[in-house]
C-alpha cells in the first residue's frame, strides 16, 4: 500500500546536455560546490560522494547519506546540485537542489494521519531555521507499508517513509541548504536535536 501525499507541484526535469565536470565549471558552481563543504555532519551520520546525473543539467553535483544508529541503516538520502547557468531547463533560476530521504517508521508513528504534514515540515523547518533562502518548493511525501502473506505471514509489518523535493536556492551558498538536508534526514531517523545529543553525550562522558 502506498500513500502519497503531494506538497505544491512535483517539479521534474527534462532530459538535458551531458554533464560538465566540477573543474572545467563556471566559477559560480564552483564556489556552490566548495559552500557544500562546509556543513557541519553529526557522528551519526556519513556523507559520500556519489556519481551525479549524467543528463540532468550542464553541471552537477550529488551526494548521498546515511544515519547509522547501532551498526544498522535507519535512514538514508541523496542530494543533487543542479546547475544551468543559460537558465533554459525547466525550473526557475540558474540552481536547483533536488533532495531525497527515507527512513523506516515506527508502528505509532506510521499510523499518523498527519505524518505527510509532519515530515513536510521537517524540510520547511530545516529550511527555515537554516537560512536556505529558495522559491519555488515543491515535493511529495509517501508512505509504503509492506505486509508479509503465505510464507512470510510471521514478518513484521513495516512502513517506510520517502520524501522527495526540489527547490530553487537564491544565491550560490548553498551551505545553508547542505545544513538542512541533513537536519531532515536526522528528524526522519528520529534523532534528537544536535544540541541536546551534545548534552546527553556530555553527561556520559563526565559521570553525571
Amino acid at each position: 500500500m502506498r500513500e502519497v501525499l503531494n506538497y505544491k507541484i512535483k517539479a521534474d526535469v527534462s532530459i538535458m546536455p551531458p554533464l560538465g565536470r566540477v573543474d572545467d565549471a563556471p566559477p559560480a558552481f564552483r564556489r556552490a560546490v566548495e559552500s557544500l563543504r562546509a556543513a557541519t555532519v553529526r557522528p551519526e551520520v556519513v556523507v559520500e560522494d556519489i556519481p551525479a546525473p549524467q543528463r540532468l543539467a550542464p553541471y552537477a553535483i550529488a551526494m548521498s547519506a546515511s544515519v547509522h544508529i547501532d551498526d544498522n541503516d535507519v535512514a538514508l538520502g541523496r542530494l543533487i546540485v543542479l546547475y544551468d547557468p543559460e537558465g533554459t531547463r525547466d525550473w526557475p533560476g540558474p540552481f536547483r537542489v533536488v533532495a531525497y530521504v527515507s527512513a523506516d517508521l515506527e508502528a505509532e508513528i506510521a499510523g499518523d494521519p498527519l505524518l505527510g504534514q509532519v515530515a513536510w515540515s521537517w524540510l520547511t523547518d530545516a529550511l527555515s531555521t537554516r537560512n536556505a533562502e529558495h522559491h519555488t518548493l515543491s515535493g511529495t511525501v509517501t508512505r509504503a507499508t509492506t505486509e508479509g502473506f503465505a510464507a512470510k505471514a510471521d514478518q513484521p509489518m513495516t512502513t517506510e517513509l520517502e520524501l522527495r523535493a526540489s527547490w530553487s536556492p537564491t544565491s550560490e551558498d548553498l551551505s545553508g541548504h547542505m545544513e538542512a538536508w541533513l537536519a531532515l534526514l536526522s528528524s526522519a531517523a528520529g534523532l534528537p536535536p544536535v544540541d541536546v545529543a551534545d548534552i546527553s553525550q556530555h553527561r556520559q562522558r563526565t559521570g553525571d
